[in-house]
C-alpha cells in the first residue's frame, strides 16, 4: 500500500487531505452543519467568503480566501480529517467563466 504522498492522484478528485468517509457523506454532513449552525451567523455579513467545516466536530472557520479558511480550521482543529469547504451565498465553491452560481433566494 502506498502512502498519501506517493500514491497516484485520482483524476477529477482533489487529494488535498485524507478522508474517513465517502465524499458524498462529507458533503451531506457539511451542508447540514452549515444550514443548521453557520448560515444564520454568516449569510448577512460575509457574502462570498469561504467556510471550512470539520464535519466530525462541527467546528468551522471563515475567510475571504479559501486557503486561509482551511488554514484557520487546521489551527483550531489540527486533527480534522473530513473537511467540507463552501462559499457563503453560492451553490458552488468555484465557477468557470460566465456568471457565478449564486444561491436561489
Amino acid at each position: 500500500m502506498k502512502d498519501a504522498e506517493t500514491a497516484a492522484p485520482v483524476p477529477g478528485r482533489e487529494t488535498i487531505m485524507p478522508t474517513r468517509r465517502p465524499r458524498e457523506e462529507t458533503a451531506r454532513l457539511g451542508d447540514e452543519i452549515y444550514e443548521r449552525d453557520i448560515r444564520p451567523q454568516v449569510e448577512a455579513d460575509h457574502h462570498g467568503a469561504y467556510v471550512a467545516i470539520d464535519v466530525d466536530s462541527g467546528s468551522w472557520a471563515i475567510s475571504g480566501d479559501l486557503r486561509a479558511a482551511a488554514k484557520r480550521l487546521r489551527t483550531q482543529s489540527p486533527d480534522a480529517i473530513d473537511v467540507w469547504l463552501l462559499r457563503v451565498g453560492y451553490r458552488a465553491l468555484h465557477h468557470f467563466g460566465g456568471r457565478p452560481l449564486r444561491s436561489a433566494e
